[in-house]
């Protein structure tokens, strides 16, 4: 049997994929050793970024946002973090939080996605949601009797996204299932939270002060207060007023 079809075969059997069988005929090797260490890298990095891309797909960002052209200068970040950590997400790897407290439209949704991006592209595991979409998936699963299967899928990640909190009040039950997701990540895994409400108007978002300390006690422990000032991005840039 022809070897190009021997090798499709054992890399079909061996579940290897295409790539091997795509890439073997165009290295050029000094000796076999040298083949089969291009061969293997080869591999490795068609896997990595097999993986990267699958963590991207299953983070569930509303738009791709990259920390390229991001601006800092209106930030307040505290000397416990720098932008360089920032950047790289070494603080989930310490379980660390992140709030991202200011005005609408001073960035703090495109730091929260170019945060997830990055650490998506480290091989970690993060999911994305608007808060009120959260607390309705959170709804509907304890409805149809699958809460546990969805809250397994959350317990999966390494990050946590929580964008928009505070936009939206939330009913008691979807205040306590919020509140379940974040006592489940409290010291297992990183939470990041953009809100434009400061701490002591969330009791108007949970309209349970009980429940309101329960959730600021687990968020602000190991956790990094950002402030945003500054204009809305959006409306300094809009069409309308340079119109």
């Amino acid at each position: 049997m022809n070897s190009d079809i021997l090798i499709k075969q054992y890399c079909k059997e061996l579940r290897f994929g295409k790539n091997i069988y795509e890439s073997y005929s165009k290295i050029n090797a000094a000796d076999y050793g040298d083949f089969l260490a291009q061969l293997l890298k080869i591999e490795i990095e068609h896997r990595e970024l097999t993986r990267k891309n699958r963590n991207l797909k299953t983070a569930g960002f509303d738009i791709i946002k990259t920390f390229e052209g991001y601006e800092f200068g209106d930030i307040q970040i505290p000397s416990a973090i720098s932008i360089e950590e920032l950047k790289t997400g070494a603080f989930i790897d310490r379980l660390e939080n992140l709030i991202l407290y200011g005005p609408v439209g001073t960035g703090k949704s495109h730091m929260a996605t170019a945060i997830g991006v990055a650490a998506c592209s480290r091989g970690k595991k993060v999911k994305f949601y608007r808060t009120a979409a959260l607390v309705n998936n959170l709804n509907e699963a304890k409805a149809k009797g699958e809460l546990l299967r969805f809250m397994k899928q959350l317990g999966k990640t390494d990050l946590l996204i929580c964008d928009e909190w505070g936009y939206v009040p939330f009913e008691k039950d979807g205040s306590q299932l919020l509140f379940q997701v974040i006592s489940e990540c409290y010291e297992k895994r990183s939470v990041i939270i953009t809100t434009n409400l400061e701490f002591s108007k969330w009791n108007g978002i949970f309209y349970d002060e009980k429940l309101t300390s329960a959730i600021i006690d687990r968020l602000v422990h190991h956790s990094h207060l950002i402030v945003f000032q500054g204009q809305s991005y959006r409306l300094t840039h809009s069409t309308m007023k340079s119109q």
